[in-house]
């Protein structure tokens, strides 16, 4: 297996880091990984990390939701439950930025397909890429949507989307500056790329530490603030024009991080931090525990 270590921050290229914390994969290994912080932009990310041809078998786990779909256990339920509203909330957010109901969109990280599948049912023209085998069976087969393989991103011809989404993929993606300026080029002048990912700058991370389970190692290989993601994107070119909350994650996040911290979990604490989270975010957006960026040309 070859590991990546970085001796440069893999956004902003600075030689002023440090070491964060450790923390434990939780979902496949037990394996203990190091993450560390740039002082210069904000991003933390894991060092050490397996390589693209190294980490799959880090995603070999039938508690992987966005590959199984699974409904095994309390959180995995809830998370099911909350999916049709989360998808309304996204369908509106798009509506709302792009000022369009019908359009060419690409979901890059598709998972089994529901965000596709609704969006399709919504009037949109979707193509979604999805590199797990798995993944794109369920979809086929529970949302009776065709995903294609990760490679075809860089078959379309420039400015093909009037939106792309990553939903919680940017922090899975090795090859961090070529991908974003592939988003850049497919993207029309006037459309909008959407990023959605965790935020260690939340409440409810601030609270869970190491056991925070949007850390999510290694499969997460950046961990973002909203100052790392604007420094980012700015970086390539692109215009960072607003953040949007996803309040359902604290929740989320909690119960599972509740479950990594003792073992078995403790629904009501993980509900009252989840609360407290969005109570701060309420006032404060950029502490929410998951944000979506709007990016633009």
């Amino acid at each position: 297996m070859s590991l990546i270590h970085y001796s440069h921050c893999p956004s902003c290229n600075s030689e002023r880091l440090k070491f964060a914390l450790k923390a434990i994969d939780h979902t496949v290994t037990r394996e203990s990984f190091e993450i560390w912080e740039c002082q210069e932009c904000g991003l933390r990310f894991t060092q050490d990390v397996p390589d693209a041809e190294s980490i799959g078998v880090y995603y070999r786990s039938d508690n992987y939701i966005s590959h199984t779909n699974t409904n095994k256990g309390l959180v995995n339920r809830l998370y099911h439950i909350v999916r049709k509203q989360t998808l309304s909330n996204k369908y509106r957010l798009i509506s709302s930025a792009t000022r369009s109901r019908q359009g060419k969109l690409l979901d890059i990280g598709a998972g089994t397909g529901a965000f596709v599948a609704h969006m399709k049912d919504s009037g949109w023209e979707v193509t979604g890429l999805e590199p797990d085998e798995v993944a794109r069976e369920k979809a086929r087969t529970d949302n009776r949507v065709q995903l294609l393989q990760m490679d075809q991103l860089f078959s379309f011809p420039p400015e093909s989307f009037d939106v792309i989404t990553l939903w919680h993929v940017l922090e899975h993606v090795h090859d961090l500056h070529p991908y974003l300026e592939r988003l850049k080029m497919l993207v029309k002048r006037d459309g909008r790329i959407f990023i959605a990912v965790p935020n260690y700058t939340s409440y409810d991370a601030e609270i869970y530490k190491e056991v925070w389970a949007a850390y999510d190692v290694p499969r997460h290989l950046y961990h973002f603030s909203p100052d790392s993601m604007e420094r980012l994107v700015s970086g390539h070119g692109l215009q960072l024009q607003y953040s949007q909350p996803m309040w359902f994650d604290s929740f989320y996040i909690s119960m599972l991080s509740e479950k990594y911290r003792s073992g078995h979990g403790n629904p009501v604490r993980a509900v009252c931090n989840g609360m407290a989270s969005n109570v701060k975010a309420f006032v404060d957006k950029s502490r929410c525990s998951s944000l979506i960026y709007v990016i633009s040309k």
